[in-house]
C-alpha cells in the first residue's frame, strides 16, 4: 500500500489487516526524516526472511517523541498475507514480489500536511514538508500509482 503522507495508508492498512488477518508492516518502522526511501535494505532483509518461511525481526523506529529512535523488536512469522504500508512501500524493484498493490490518495497537498501535522504534532511540520517535496520527487521517478491495482481517494 502506497501514496502520499496524510492520504490515509495507515488508516485504510489497518482496517485492512483487521478484515483479513493479516499481518502488517509500516514503512515507518524503518524510515525516518533524513531517510524517506534508501533504508529498504534493512526491510529487504525482514522479507527475504518471510519469503524464506523464517521468523523475522527488525528494530522499529519509535516516532512518539515526532522524531525517529529506536523502538521496540519487532518479531514477525511468516503470515499468510503480509500488507506493507507506506511511501514507497509499491517501489518498482519489488513490484514482481507484490501480489496486490493499493494506491491511497488524497489530492490536496495542502490538506494532506495538516492532517500529518494534526497526527505527528505541529514540531513535525517543517520534517513534513521536506518529506511531501521529496515524495512527490520520488513518485515521479518511480511512479507506483501506475502499478497499482487499485486507487482509493480519501477525503
Amino acid at each position: 500500500m502506497d501514496g502520499p503522507s496524510g492520504a490515509g495508508k495507515s488508516t485504510f492498512a489497518r482496517k485492512l489487516k483487521e478484515a483479513l488477518n493479516a499481518t502488517l508492516i509500516p514503512t515507518d518502522h524503518f524510515a525516518t526524516w533524513d531517510d524517506p526511501v534508501a533504508w529498504w535494505p534493512r526491510l529487504q532483509e525482514v522479507l527475504d526472511k518471510i519469503e524464506n518461511g523464517e521468523e523475522a525481526k527488525y528494530q522499529k523506529n519509535d516516532w512518539s517523541e515526532g522524531f525517529p529512535r529506536p523502538g521496540e523488536w519487532i518479531t514477525i512469522q511468516p503470515p499468510d498475507i503480509l500488507i506493507i504500508e507506506g511511501v514507497s512501500a509499491a517501489r518498482k524493484s519489488i513490484q514482481h514480489k507484490l501480489s496486490y498493490v493499493i494506491w491511497v490518495e488524497l489530492e490536496d497537498q495542502e490538506h494532506r500536511l495538516e492532517r500529518a501535522v494534526g497526527r505527528d504534532g505541529e514540531q513535525s511540520r517543517r520534517h513534513l514538508e521536506k518529506w511531501q517535496a521529496f515524495e512527490r520527487g520520488w513518485f515521479a521517478v518511480d511512479d507506483p500509482k501506475s502499478r497499482a491495482d487499485y486507487v482509493v481517494t480519501s477525503s
